[in-house]
């Protein structure tokens, strides 16, 4: 997959693209159809998307939100066949942009777009003003096709980023992975900790958090994907998410016990899956008792990955 960090001076190899346009955060199931609308026979496919979120370019003090880090969002829309992807720097020059500039100047001269897809209740250009209907009408004037796609439901209402948010603050993993299409993830590279687990009898790989939207504090069953290094595979296990409250007030991070293996994982990448919520977070009065609690916490998460 191609990455492109700009608009401008596009090498004319990689204009000519059929594109799906949005911020994908979560690559969720509506996000899926826009793309699955993006496929082509006679144009590569790509994504036209944004880093940072222009959420956090205009609220940058604003809680933490999103769905997906950048390289966990380049990793899904990888698998989903994605060949160039227009991840383009979102700041003053861009967020200026009228609608109309934005359609000529980045879409046609600049990255020489053949056809864009957006979901229904898509904005853009400067104080959101474009609307699908005018991307429509600019893209008749300027030479590339558009399609309006309409926004996909659930059990619960439209899909989107914000109820899978909600889902995964009540813990319901299951309904999140219904909204997705696949389980959420936290993916990351393990970090040094305190390293009390060993000492418990019970090492961890610790991902950080920061920049992501925070699930419901507590322990889940897990699938791991070792990305790279030595121990690459797939792993089941038992992951703490919180601020671990019998050990002082601590920056929340994620912290995963693999099942049956051994070995040294700093520095490697991980893709964690959520798979089950098991309980919500607690403080224990002495380590026998927390011992206790994450031995019946890893026989749990056994029973319930053998049936995922």
């Amino acid at each position: 997959m191609d990455i492109i960090t700009h608009w401008q001076g596009i090498d004319p190899g990689l204009r000519g693209a059929s594109v799906a346009m949005g911020n994908f955060d979560g690559v969720h199931r509506g996000h899926q159809a826009v793309i699955d609308h993006a496929r082509r026979a006679d144009a590569p496919l790509g994504i036209v998307t944004f880093d940072p979120h222009p959420r956090e370019y205009f609220a940058p003090h604003a809680p933490p939100f999103r769905l997906m880090n950048t390289p966990t969002r380049r990793n899904r829309l990888r698998r989903l066949g994605v060949e160039r992807l227009y991840e383009l720097p979102f700041g003053a020059p861009l967020a200026s942009l009228s609608p109309e500039a934005f359609a000529r100047d980045v879409l046609a001269a600049g990255l020489g777009i053949a056809h864009v897809v957006v979901g229904a209740d898509f904005c853009f250009g400067k104080g959101r003003a474009g609307t699908a209907a005018m991307l429509s009408d600019f893209g008749s004037a300027l030479g590339f096709g558009v399609t309006v796609v309409p926004l996909i439901g659930g059990e619960a209402g439209a899909i989107s980023s914000t109820a899978i948010r909600a889902a995964l603050s009540d813990g319901r993993v299951q309904d999140a992975a219904d909204m997705l299409g696949h389980r959420h993830r936290v993916d990351g590279e393990v970090q040094h900790g305190a390293k009390r687990g060993r000492t418990l009898g019970y090492p961890t790989a610790n991902l950080s958090l920061a920049g992501l939207h925070l699930p419901r504090f507590g322990v889940y069953a897990v699938k791991v994907d070792v990305i790279d290094g030595p121990h690459r595979g797939c792993h089941e296990g038992v992951a703490s998410l919180g601020v671990r409250p019998m050990f002082g007030k601590n920056t929340p991070n994620l912290e995963v016990h693999l099942f049956d293996f051994s070995g040294d994982l700093y520095g490697a990448q991980l893709s964690v899956a959520m798979v089950e919520l098991l309980r919500g977070e607690e403080k224990f009065d002495t380590l026998d008792a927390l011992i206790a609690q994450m031995d019946a916490d890893s026989a749990r998460a056994r029973a319930v990955l053998a049936g995922a």
